[in-house]
């Protein structure tokens, strides 16, 4: 009970943050750089890579660890709206996807799930983010009815968003690892 605690504040705290950093500093950036981009979807999304991290690490668990945090960032984001059916089924399409993505992959003969006696393949724990960026951008804005500008910004915000939050941790230990 312990140990679903503390995954379930972590993973969803990193959501939250990765949520504010997106939204209140990266969305501001993005509308003073491109002031006529008519999409209110963020070019470089963090909290996908959150998801995909988390889905990595946790497996199933990642759902129940996710579900506080994306909950919270849409009620903030939506107030009393996060209960109307589409938003309800955005929370569930973004919790659900990734770690399916994963089993799905495990079920067809490539586990990538982390194993102590062998290094993980990054590159494709960014394939399975893409492919679940593509799943979740679909599902999602079929969800909220929305254009098909909003797809293209959904994938390349995902998958930027993938991509930098990575490069990040894996500057970041690489750093902790020079100083130990």
């Amino acid at each position: 009970m312990r140990r679903w605690a503390s995954e379930t504040f972590f993973a969803s705290l990193a959501y939250v943050i990765a949520s504010f950093l997106t939204f209140e500093v990266l969305m501001p950036l993005q509308n003073v750089f491109f002031p006529e981009y008519p999409s209110k979807a963020s070019l470089l999304f963090l909290p996908h890579g959150v998801r995909v991290l988390s889905a990595w690490l946790l497996g199933w668990r990642a759902i129940f660890a996710l579900l506080p945090g994306v909950f919270l960032v849409f009620a903030f984001l939506g107030g009393s709206d996060v209960f109307l059916p589409n938003r309800l089924a955005a929370i569930a399409i973004a919790v659900t996807t990734v770690p399916a993505v994963f089993y799905l992959c495990k079920w067809v003969g490539f586990d990538l799930f982390p194993h102590p006696d062998r290094k993980p393949c990054w590159s494709c724990v960014m394939g399975v983010g893409i492919v679940t960026s593509v799943l979740v951008s679909v599902l999602t804005n079929l969800a909220f009815g929305s254009g098909g500008l909003e797809y293209i910004a959904f994938l390349i915000g995902d998958i930027s968003g993938l991509f930098f939050l990575m490069l990040g941790l894996y500057f970041t230990l690489r750093a902790i690892d020079r100083r130990a």
